[in-house]
């Protein structure tokens, strides 16, 4: 069998993303639903305001060092695949493929099935007639799973479907529907923050959560066997198991590396929109807390129903309107955040096929000079993913509800994210070593010493991670390894190489 080279009018990407959509692409992917729930999570597991802030000071240090050192690889190897590309270059085409195969496999897709859903949930406080309980197809139970469709999981569907439609119509777009709901749903939140913020000390209602930042108080989550953060140990364990949900949250930053074939002028636009794009969501970031804080008592942040704590300082602004008017900003948060995580992530798969590790249609462009086999792959699996549910039971062994399995999958694969960005970031000094002469129009910020405290600050995080959250951690490891054999099975059946476009 051989591999035949694509006509030259296919194989070329377009170069049509400038600095800003570049910037709206690192942003737009950040910002989806997480940062509107996760803070009520993590102020159980951590239980004080100023702890709280901690959490996110850190998410922030990690998630901006992470993409200012990017930077430096973005600016090297310019090409489509990004960070799969860096860690082909830097360690071996069998860790390339390893984070291609995860990406592909939870990653990117879980997460896109896991957006899809979310604005589905949020279009039900609108139309109630989308809902996770109201099904079209009963739930069909394989033991402890089952599968199912509800209307939230079909407008799940259809979401993704048209996404990955209009993805396939061409870069440009995919472009302008990035840059128009990226700005719109940056303008809600910063809306939030500077309304929650304002109402907050007009009403004092928040006043406690800043005259006592540091007192572990409330409802407290374990984070360990027996471990809460009533204990120096527990709270040092909570800040770290906590970057689970606020790392998640500030996720995806790294997607724009994976379009950098279709960048203008990305040895300089690709580092510079990492940078103003994480800077950007991070502040966003930190101050939405602040605006929590401010307008809630820390018990009700604790104690938001469903976790909605935006919902909640919402309400607060708006009383009796707040539940509606986050439900239409988070729907719009939800939107432009998925077709960013769409329009990206097809691109690293794209790569992935040209190097003969994936299925080689995927490494075609259609006419409109995007991978369109890819955008449709990606679409067909993150589908799969919105079906099965996880089954919930009582003691007696009765149902009580259903979960999601892609939420399994998500909780599964964090650490082994945690793992690649780490391995990446040290691919910087491996490169520094394997390739001394190879242009470096940007070198990374504070290197040495700022990605080695990136390493030694994730590796920690892992290492607790490891340590106390088994349950979640080393599943995600089993599934980065199912890949070591699908890579061989890959490279042994491909008969030769196609090169990269860049």
């Amino acid at each position: 069998m051989t591999t035949e080279l694509l006509p030259p009018a296919e194989q070329k990407l377009v170069r049509g993303l400038g600095l800003l959509d570049s910037t709206m692409l690192v942003a737009g992917s950040m910002i989806g639903s997480g940062i509107f729930i996760v803070s009520s999570i993590i102020a159980r597991q951590v239980g004080a305001p100023g702890w709280l802030l901690v959490v996110w000071l850190v998410t922030g240090a990690l998630t901006l060092i992470g993409a200012l050192s990017y930077g430096e690889l973005a600016a090297m190897m310019p090409k489509a695949g990004g960070q799969y590309v860096y860690l082909r270059e830097a360690f071996s085409p069998l860790w390339g493929f390893l984070y291609g195969w995860t990406l592909f496999l939870v990653i990117q897709t879980g997460t896109i099935a896991a957006v899809a859903v979310g604005f589905a949930r949020y279009m039900g406080v609108l139309v109630p007639w989308v809902s996770e309980s109201n099904y079209i197809v009963q739930p069909i139970r394989f033991s402890g799973y089952a599968l199912s469709l509800s209307t939230a999981q079909f407008v799940g569907l259809a979401l993704i479907a048209f996404l990955t439609f209009m993805n396939t119509r061409g870069l440009q777009i995919g472009k302008i529907v990035q840059n128009i709901f990226t700005t719109a749903k940056t303008g809600a939140l910063i809306a939030l923050i500077v309304l929650g913020i304002v109402v907050g000390l007009k009403s004092g209602a928040g006043a406690a959560n800043f005259s006592d930042l540091w007192t572990v108080r409330g409802d407290l989550q374990e984070v360990g066997k027996g471990l809460t953060a009533v204990a120096a140990f527990g709270l040092f364990v909570g800040i770290c198991v906590a970057q689970t949900n606020s790392l998640f949250s500030a996720d995806a930053w790294n997607n724009i590396t994976f379009t950098a074939g279709e960048v203008i002028n990305p040895r300089r636009n690709v580092p510079l929109s990492l940078a103003l794009g994480t800077i950007l969501v991070i502040t966003l970031y930190l101050l939405a807390n602040v605006a929590y804080l401010a307008a809630l008592p820390f018990g009700a942040i604790q104690n938001a129903p469903s976790d909605r704590v935006a919902s909640e300082t919402a309400n607060v602004i708006f009383p009796g309107l707040g539940a509606t008017i986050m439900a239409v900003a988070i729907m719009v948060s939800t939107f432009g955040c998925n077709n960013g995580l769409i329009l990206s992530g097809a691109r690293a798969y794209f790569a992935m096929a040209r190097d003969g590790l994936f299925f080689r249609a995927v490494g075609r462009l259609n006419k409109n000079h995007v991978p369109g086999w890819a955008l449709v792959v990606q679409g067909i699996w993150a589908g799969v993913l919105v079906l099965p549910r996880t089954v919930k039971t009582d003691a007696a062994g009765a149902v009580t509800g259903y979960g999601n399995l892609y939420g399994n999958l998500l909780d599964y694969v964090i650490s082994a994210a945690l793992i690649f960005y780490i391995l990446t970031i040290a691919g910087i000094f491996m490169l520094r070593r394997k390739q001394p002469d190879a242009e470096r129009p940007y070198k990374a910020f504070g290197y040495p010493i700022v990605p080695v405290l990136y390493i030694i600050g994730a590796s920690v995080i892992l290492a607790v991670l490891f340590i106390y959250q088994t349950a979640t951690t080393w599943p995600g490891l089993i599934i980065v390894l199912t890949g070591v054999p699908i890579y061989f099975l890959w490279s042994k059946s491909a008969d030769r190489k196609i090169d990269n476009v860049t």
